[in-house]
């Protein structure tokens, strides 16, 4: 279903002009030869070609494989080589940085950076322009007629996302049964709010809030969009910017992750009462624990519009709550949806009782099975009594109702004792002058790990080690007490506005002579 516009900046674009766009560049895949099963990675920020380029790749039942565009030349030259890409649709500016890293002989399409990405990033117009004798994206997808026989079953993206060790993994889906995709379509449309929209898409307006090279906001952006509702690519998370979109457009979808709620509440009073918020009917967030006291005030602002879920990129979503439901179990992610299997196990893979912590393996019976792209064995890895490990560490209530404590790779150790730094992030996040912050474990000798915090304060605030340690004390357990405390401007940040904690951590380890 073709329909709806597409916004970025003061730009924007019929559905049916980029889809028209879309089929052009499929039949130019076709004549370089690009198939089923084939690989196109897509090296963008949200921009319209991000979506011409993903779409065009499904027409010809290839994948599109978005690639985190933070990246080092050595980090993309890993994604290029081991997707076994067959062409690269990137921006300008990007390109630049990461040259080296692409293959020989590998086809090329440039993007030029729009104004709206320039001046969210701070791009000269120089930097973003195609470079000369280099294949424009826009000129050469115009050379060629629309494709009109479209694969039946589309692959979908091929993301690759981070394992607790090692380079990332491909999640490659298998071709679905009609079942398996009348079953996939059941768990996105009650996930992402969608289903009671599908006969009338034309009154869906959505954000696309977060970089859709992460797994959630790339299946919400692209449904959005193949289903035909307006699609706003918000070039970079901006709070504020966001309610002025909301209020102007008549927003009615949303895709969020947790620091965005954070970000959002942090504003001025003023700020926050200033915009007309009326027209949002469903705000669903994932991806990370979201603090009890942070999603408390989301729906005492927002109303009850804010649902969740949790799941992976190999599971699909599993379990799913309302407002309401979160409200009678705080803190939840949700309860499992229609032929899923959620369980908490032990280290020995024994099904722990109503709840014990552990971590969680779960699946959806009927969706289509999946691999990690050339590497089988961890594939049979991640699998544990016939359940898929997510890394997640959680429990179950009495009700069925899955809280997740944290990842299983950020649990600390600390002279035996399991610690979970988000625990103590929720706490941190409820000090006055407290911006954000990020608790991990780091080298001891005495207790093999102690806990490291690094706080981001907010302007003009006037923040102490002694005063962090101090406030926590009368918040969590003594052991839970950092025994370090730094202070920075700025945490790194992907452009979602998610820490990058391993950035943070690393260096402890390394200087300690030990990987992590």
């Amino acid at each position: 279903m073709v329909g709806g516009w597409v916004r970025s900046g003061e730009r924007v674009v019929e559905g049916s002009v980029l889809h028209e766009n879309a089929a052009r560049a499929a039949s130019g895949f076709e004549s370089l030869g690009i198939g089923a099963g084939d690989v196109v990675a897509v090296y963008l920020r949200n921009d319209f070609a991000f979506l011409e380029a993903s779409v065009a790749a499904g027409l010809v039942g290839a994948y599109s494989t978005p690639v985190n565009w933070h990246y080092t030349p050595q980090e993309a030259d890993y994604i290029f080589t081991n997707s076994g890409a067959s062409a690269i649709v990137i921006h300008a500016d990007l390109y630049s940085g990461v040259k080296s890293a692409i293959p020989a002989n590998l086809p090329v399409f440039i993007v030029e950076v729009p104004p709206e990405i320039c001046s969210a990033y701070g791009i000269d117009a120089a930097h973003g322009a195609v470079p000369e004798g280099a294949t424009n994206w826009n000129e050469w997808l115009s050379g060629f007629e629309p494709k009109r026989d479209a694969v039946a079953d589309a692959p979908g993206s091929m993301i690759y996302t981070s394992g607790t060790t090692g380079h990332p993994k491909g999640v490659r889906r298998m071709a679905p049964t009609p079942e398996q995709a009348a079953a996939s379509a059941r768990v996105i449309s009650t996930v992402m709010g969608y289903g009671e929209w599908f006969d009338h898409p034309a009154d869906i307006v959505t954000v696309a809030t977060g970089p859709m090279y992460h797994s959630a906001p790339n299946a919400h952006g692209l449904l959005a969009f193949r289903l035909g509702a307006s699609v706003i690519l918000q070039p970079r998370f901006d709070a504020e910017e966001l309610l002025a979109l909301i209020e102007k457009y008549r927003v009615t979808h949303l895709h969020m992750v947790p620091t965005m709620f954070v970000r959002l509440l942090k504003l001025p009073d003023e700020a926050k009462r200033k915009y007309d918020l009326s027209s949002l009917r469903f705000v669903v967030h994932a991806a990370a624990p979201c603090p009890v006291h942070v999603k408390q005030a989301m729906i005492e602002w927002w109303g009850p519009v804010i649902y969740e879920y949790y799941g992976g990129t190999e599971t699909a979503a599993v379990v799913f709550c309302t407002s309401q439901e979160w409200l009678a179990h705080p803190g939840t992610v949700g309860r499992p949806l229609e032929k899923a299997q959620v369980r908490v196990i032990d280290v020995n893979g024994d099904e722990l009782e109503r709840g014990a912590t552990g971590e969680v393996v779960c699946r959806i019976s009927d969706l289509a099975d999946f691999t990690y792209h050339r590497d089988d064995e961890k594939r049979r890895d991640s699998e544990k009594g016939g359940l898929i490990a997510l890394g997640d560490i959680g429990y179950l209530d009495k009700d069925g109702f899955l809280y997740l404590c944290d990842r299983a790779r950020d649990m600390v150790i600390s002279g035996g004792v399991n610690i979970y730094p988000a625990e103590i992030e929720a706490e941190l996040l409820k000090m006055p002058g407290v911006a954000d912050c990020a608790v991990f474990g780091i080298p001891d000798e005495e207790f093999g790990e102690a806990l490291c915090a690094v706080v981001q304060s907010q302007p003009g605030a006037q923040l102490a080690e002694t005063g962090v340690r101090q406030f926590l004390r009368g918040h969590v357990a003594g052991y839970k007490v950092p025994r370090l405390v730094e202070f920075r401007q700025e945490l790194p940040r992907e452009d979602s506005g998610k820490i990058f904690k391993r950035k943070l951590r690393e260096p402890y380890w390394q200087d300690a002579g030990r990987a992590i």
